[in-house]
Formats: structure tokens, sequence, C-alpha cells
């Protein structure tokens, strides 16, 4: 018969404090995988809601189909790797409605162009349609190997070219210049040294999709301060009217902030007279 191995209680002690640890170990990273799935789950939804909720105040979409085919461009995906076309089904999900004569175009001219259209009912920008309205002012993005939207954490606009956000705005600003008719009105910066800019949106998406005689003309507001760097002679604007269409009628006016404002103040005043 075998001696009974004896075994000092210190080294007991020891492995059951090492078995004890792993489990203690095992259940926080369960516990921080499981909270952290809730809180992606948790952090997604008021996203959602906000766009199912934009949405609803556009009568006769269905805002569940659009969600689907704006998450089928970039969940799961890199985000810097979500390029244009990717928002091809989203576009035809909610496909822009022509709005010939009242559309309206712009560049660094944002809080302008929206404090004027917010109080009229004269033109439309891209914000004020379905796809621009539910994601103005929004960051989203996906990742690879989830299901998941993500609201921080994003690449920035130019951290890389088709990141989710920038290839959105390219797509649906590309739509909505597509759908473009009659005569468009164009809100530049004349603060600044080249209101117009062949890189911004307008100049290297928006202007090449003008085409005539779909439209007849292209009206181009140049906001000023006191202090002008810009008029419509500048060589930026141009440079504009070179790429522009040949077809297409040229119109340039300079207008001052201070103006825009008091027409947006004043109701009773019609559109055309702002400028």
């Amino acid at each position: 018969m075998e001696p009974v191995e004896y075994r000092p209680p210190q080294k007991r002690r020891t492995r059951r404090c090492v078995v004890l640890t792993i489990a203690a170990v095992l259940l926080v990273i369960i516990i921080l995988g499981v909270t952290l799935g809730v809180t992606l789950n948790r952090n997604s939804e008021p996203f959602k809601k906000t766009f199912i909720d934009r949405c609803k105040k556009f009568e006769g979409y269905d805002c569940g189909k659009i969600w689907t085919a704006f998450q089928q461009a970039y969940v799961g995906k890199d985000p810097c790797k979500v390029p244009m076309e990717a928002y091809n089904p989203l576009i035809d999900a909610a496909p822009f409605t022509p709005a010939c004569n009242r559309m309206m175009f712009w560049s660094k001219t944002k809080d302008v162009v929206h404090d004027f259209t917010g109080k009229n009912d004269c033109f439309v920008t891209v914000e004020d349609t379905l796809l621009g309205s539910v994601l103005d002012g929004l960051t989203w993005c996906g990742k690879e190997g989830s299901n998941e939207t993500f609201t921080s954490d994003c690449p920035g606009w130019m951290d890389c070219d088709n990141n989710t956000v920038r290839s959105f705005w390219n797509r649906v600003s590309a739509a909505f210049a597509d759908s473009a008719c009659g005569d468009v009105t164009a809100m530049l910066n004349g603060s600044i040294d080249t209101p117009f800019s062949p890189g911004s949106i307008f100049g290297s998406i928006e202007v090449k999709k003008f085409s005539s005689p779909r439209i007849k003309s292209l009206n181009v507001v140049l906001i000023t301060q006191e202090k002008k760097e810009s008029n419509c002679l500048s060589a930026s604007l141009k440079d504009l009217q070179k790429v522009l269409d040949g077809g297409i009628k040229y119109n340039c006016k300079e207008v001052s902030e201070a103006q825009i404002q008091r027409c947006s103040s004043s109701p009773e005043t019609t559109c055309g007279s702002c400028w």
C-alpha cells in the first residue's frame, strides 16, 4: 500500500486562490462584454429614433424601409471604405422630387442659407429634403464584424476620402443636383478669397451635374459683410463660369448678409426682391 501523499494546507490554499482569481477575471470579462454590447445597442437606439422621427415629418414614405436601405450602406464595413455608390439603394428608396426654379445650393454659407430658407418657402436646399433632413448634423459609422450603428469613434470628414458621412453627403448632393431644373440659385461666401472652390461639394460634385437644357440659369448670390474679400469679378468665380455648362446662363449679384437677414425677418417681402 502506497503511502498517502501529504499536501501542506498552504499549497492547497494557493491553488484554490489561483482558481478563484481566474474565475473572477473571466466573470469580469463576460460582464464587460455584455455591458459593452448593451451600451452599443443603447447608443444606436437614439440615433435610429432621431432618423425615424425626422423621416416621419415627410408624408408618403416608408421610413422603416428607408432606414434599412440606409444601414445596408455601412453596417459591418470599414468606416473608411464606404464609397458613394454604397448609398445608391438609399437614394432609390427616397428619390428626390424636382423643385424647378426653387433649388438652392451653397458653399461656406450654411448658417445664412438655412436661416433664410427656414423663414420662407421660396427655396429648397438639400438639407430640406427627406434624406438631407434626417441626417443633418449627425455622425455615424459601422465597424467590421459588427451589425451595430456607432455614433462615436467614427472617422472625421478629412480622415479618409470614403468615410461613412462624407460619402453620404457626396452621394446625396449629387442626386440633389441631378434633380435640379429651371433656374437654380447658389449662395456663396464673399468674405473669403475663393467663394468658388473646386474642392468643395458644390465645386467638385454639384456644378458638374448641372446640364442644359434641364437647367436654364445659375444665379450666384455672393453674400458679403462689411469687410468683403471677393466680388462678382473675382478669379474663383471666373473659374466657376469656365466649368459651367455653356448652355446655362450665368448671373452674379453681391448681397450683404444684413440684407438677407432683413428679408428673412420680413415675411411680406417676396424672395425675388431680396436680391
